[in-house]
């Protein structure tokens, strides 16, 4: 059972190490990779799953290479089963290694081609404001993702139409496919740039769940036409110690002692339980 929203404000710590062991064990149990970037972002959908999107809001997934994430989320809020949480990667599953869409209400498109996540968002959040229905629409983007084309048109199309019902959220771990993101295309998920466009910016930490709830909550009430950008400040591989700022952590799985090692620091960190690792 999901925790209540006063149970997560009193004790953050306590889903984020929880979300952080489901998403470890379905990385185990498919002897699969994306494991760096999922526990990178996890903190940002306890934000906004649990804290901030209503039930007509729509949340996409861009960096869809993090599905496992996204998974452990909504099989905590109780839309997927533990039974259909048990096929990850599997044959015949419906929840491959990005995700698909049609078979849950809150994955209502496929992702993981980098740079399609804003724009659907963004012609959600228009068709929202030209229905009236009051509705948010966000976007999780990963920073090398701010390097699309597609991203920055959408990015403007939002600005031209006011779509300030549009949320941008850059989880900005420092690292894509293959370097640092500084070293590819240069700082393009940087606060200025943004902001110098005309979205209405912030900086958090992305690993601080009350920071990014004050910061959404902070940012709706402002009706004042500029779409919203969160650029928050996040670790590769949060949590533990192995993987954090690990570029091959964007692909390597774990073997049965790195996962050991991960669960216990998990469990230390988050969870206060101490072991004799």
């Amino acid at each position: 059972m999901a925790m209540t929203i006063e149970e997560i404000l009193n004790d953050p710590s306590q889903i984020s190490g929880e979300l952080r062991l489901k998403v470890l064990g379905l990385y185990n149990k498919a002897n699969a990779g994306h494991i760096g970037c999922s526990l990178s972002c996890i903190d940002l959908m306890i934000a906004v799953l649990f804290l901030n999107k209503s039930a007509e809001d729509t949340f996409i997934l861009s960096k869809g290479h993090a599905a496992a994430a996204l998974y452990a989320c909504l099989n905590t809020l109780g839309e997927i089963s533990d039974e259909e949480l048990d096929t990850f990667y599997k044959d015949g599953t419906t929840l491959p290694a990005h995700p698909a869409p049609r078979q849950y209400k809150s994955i209502p498109f496929a992702t993981g081609s980098l740079g399609h996540g804003l724009p659907v968002a963004t012609g959600i959040a228009h068709a929202a404001k030209i229905s009236e229905d009051g509705t948010y629409s966000f976007a999780l983007l990963s920073d090398g993702e701010t390097n699309e084309g597609t991203t920055w048109e959408a990015a403007h199309y939002a600005i031209q139409n006011q779509l300030d019902n549009l949320f941008m959220i850059v989880d900005k771990n420092g690292l894509q496919g293959f370097d640092f993101t500084d070293k590819v295309l240069g700082e393009t998920a940087s606060a200025e740039k943004w902001k110098a466009i005309g979205f209405e910016t912030v900086e958090v930490d992305g690993h601080n769940i009350l920071s990014l709830n004050h910061a959404i909550q902070e940012l709706k009430t402002h009706k004042n036409g500029l779409p919203k950008a969160i650029i928050a400040q996040t670790v590769k591989g949060k949590g533990v110690s192995y993987m954090e700022n690990k570029m091959e952590w964007h692909y390597l799985p774990m073997n049965a002692e790195q996962y050991q090692q991960a669960t216990l620091e998990i469990k230390e960190r988050y969870l206060n339980e101490l072991t004799n690792a």
